[in-house]
């Protein structure tokens, strides 16, 4: 039997390796990976952005990182549904720990995500970001486009994120519109999937809406999206109001009508040919919940992500 220790995001030895912390005590690091700032070993790098001054509805997403961290401790030490592999046997992964932000100088935000995800980005590692609100993507893209050009976007959300952009506005309703105006993103091969509301415009970004994600079988949604991008390199951006409150209460504009985390979850498993240079899971705002629904979603989708990224990369146990 392995030997059990304790406080593995502080105590493990080596980047590759399970934790044997029991499910309720020990470091919340995301899936007990080491607590670090050295980028060397690391492949793939879990960063908290704890931001929600951009919201329009209820705040709270600040807390996301904190909620996704806690939940994720669940999924450690057994090999993961559905990937059935132990990810981190062949993947370094580290917790960066959270963004570096100044509460009282909100203008001040975007440049700093903007840098600090740029010097994660400059070792090579793939970034997964927890939000946070989905203003924290827009510095996000303008990070990973600095380092990869112009990305497909491959976006699920409840709101096109398109509204009226001044180009200074810190709001997260309206940084796809931003990203498309600014070309961070190519608009011809990108997606939204799960929108349950209209905005004042598409930006030429092709929409599947709430219906038609009831309408398809997983696997055809991800034939859909895999057809969209076309080969291109992706962005891959989770707001957890995709999913209907049903499934994701704790979040600060929740819209019903919306797809099972199951149905969800199904479409990521089907998304392994994707070129995905980052991603993110934003829009947790434990608050609003109970008994940790959302962000135990939040982090499932985190940890597909993972093992979206690993399986692309051809890991193998």
């Amino acid at each position: 039997m392995t030997k059990k220790t304790i406080d593995h995001a502080f105590t493990g030895t080596e980047l590759r390796s399970s934790a044997t912390d029991p499910t309720f005590a020990g470091a919340l690091s995301f899936m007990r990976r080491r607590f670090t700032k050295d980028l060397s070993e690391a492949e793939a790098v879990v960063w908290g952005i704890p931001f929600d001054a951009a919201t329009s509805n209820r705040p709270g997403a600040r807390f996301g990182p904190q909620a996704i961290r806690r939940a994720s401790a669940i999924f450690d030490n057994d090999p993961q549904y559905p990937f059935g592999r132990d990810l981190f046997a062949n993947l370094s992964v580290i917790d960066y720990g959270d963004c570096l932000l100044d509460y009282g100088n909100h203008q001040e935000t975007p440049a700093a995500i903007e840098r600090q995800a740029a010097d994660i980005l400059a070792s090579d590692a793939f970034l997964l970001s927890l939000g946070g609100d989905h203003f924290v993507t827009w510095p996000l893209l303008k990070a990973h486009v600095a380092k990869y050009g112009p990305l497909a976007l491959v976006h699920f959300d409840a709101h096109q994120d398109t509204w009226f952009d001044d180009g200074r506005r810190i709001d997260h309703g309206s940084f796809v519109a931003r990203a498309a105006r600014e070309g961070l993103i190519d608009t011809e091969h990108s997606i939204q999937i799960g929108i349950r509301t209209h905005a004042p415009e598409d930006c030429g970004i092709r929409i599947l809406y709430g219906y038609d994600v009831e309408a398809a079988s997983a696997k055809e949604l991800a034939k859909t999206i895999e057809a969209q991008v076309s080969g291109h390199p992706v962005y891959l951006t989770f707001d957890i109001d995709c999913l209907d409150p049903a499934f994701a209460p704790g979040t600060g504009t929740p819209v019903a009508g919306g797809p099972s985390s199951a149905k969800i979850l199904s479409v990521l498993q089907n998304l392994g040919n994707l070129d995905i240079k980052g991603a993110d899971v934003v829009e947790v705002a434990p608050a609003y919940d109970h008994a940790d629904i959302t962000a135990i979603a939040g982090a499932t989708v985190a940890m597909y992500m993972l093992g979206l990224y690993q399986v692309r990369k051809g890991h193998q146990c």
